[in-house]
């Protein structure tokens, strides 16, 4: 039987359905394969997943953080939860990508102010800090005992966050989604949806507003326009700069995600190799603007 196959069979055999289901692959994830279930005349995201320890993530605490969205108002319902399998509502819309974010880049703003202000009092459990300069470090330590083929850039990687680190300004706690690439915003005609919850958890704002303008790609200007949105006022000179640093450690972090990952996951049809090149270059990039304003780091 094929992986596959064998998925398929475990998704027939979930306790919720009302009949016979039709079962389609869903794809475009990084890390966790899913699969489109219609039963019934409703449609479900069923996506298998284990714990990632590697990458700090953890089942038990996504499944809290998406039910948490979902009740805050951001996220599908997830109608059922046990180990390694999560099933939510199906979003019948549109999956953003770098165009489509910076195109709605306004309603982007206003919909993770809403979410960093509104989500904690719907958090339960161990709070869990998402910090993402321990993250960088914490890759570093797992790809030098993996013997990473990026082994001999860590050092250089590990200067970089310290630097960027240094100039953060501070802000408030909030509870922050922690992933916002493009394909976790779904427009669905009314309004806009949040999914995968894996990465939330308690930090600032920052790494947030960093990851929508950079993974999205914005210039300069839409960059200043986005954060004025979010903050209700022309960021200062300070508040520029920590985001400006903020968008390379963001770049820096996918990119050493990716490099783990290479270690670690073989997700159907993802080469990550070629994804750590991709972000590799966007934080090659992201430093020259960042030199050019504030200097080398």
């Amino acid at each position: 039987m094929t992986q596959s196959s064998s998925q398929e069979a475990r998704i027939q055999a979930l306790p919720l359905w009302q009949g016979t289901v039709d079962i389609a692959p869903l794809h475009g994830g990084l890390s966790n394969e899913s699969f489109v279930v219609s039963d019934a005349g409703q449609r479900y995201v069923v996506r298998f997943g284990r714990d990632f320890p590697f990458h700090h993530v953890y089942r038990d605490r996504e499944v809290m953080a998406t039910r948490a969205a979902h009740a805050a108002g951001f996220a599908p319902e997830l109608v059922h939860a046990e180990p390694g399998v999560m099933v939510s509502r199906f979003i019948d819309g549109k999956t953003y990508d770098e165009t489509d974010v910076q195109d709605n880049s306004e309603e982007i703003a206003q919909l993770l102010r809403r979410f960093h202000e509104t989500m904690a009092p719907h958090v339960s459990g161990a709070g869990f800090m998402f910090w993402v300069f321990h993250v960088i470090r914490d890759y570093a330590k797992t790809l030098a005992a993996g013997n990473s083929r990026m082994s001999t850039k860590l050092p250089r990687y590990l200067e970089l966050a310290d630097a960027l680190e240094k100039v953060q300004t501070p802000m408030p706690i909030v509870y922050g989604h922690h992933d916002l690439l493009p394909a976790n915003f779904i427009h669905d005609g009314s309004r806009l949806w949040l999914i995968d919850f894996e990465y939330a958890g308690f930090g600032t704002a920052m790494f947030d507003l960093a990851g929508v303008t950079s993974n999205a790609g914005f210039d300069h200007d839409q960059t200043e326009e986005f954060l004025t949105r979010y903050v209700g006022r022309i960021p200062d000179a300070a508040l520029l700069q920590s985001h400006a640093a903020m968008q390379c450690a963001s770049l820096l972090r996918e990119a050493m995600w990716s490099m783990v990952s290479e270690l670690h996951l073989n997700a159907p049809g993802v080469d990550y190799v070629a994804y750590t090149t991709e972000n590799l270059e966007r934080l090659g990039r992201s430093l020259v603007a960042y030199q050019t304003a504030y200097g080398k780091v």
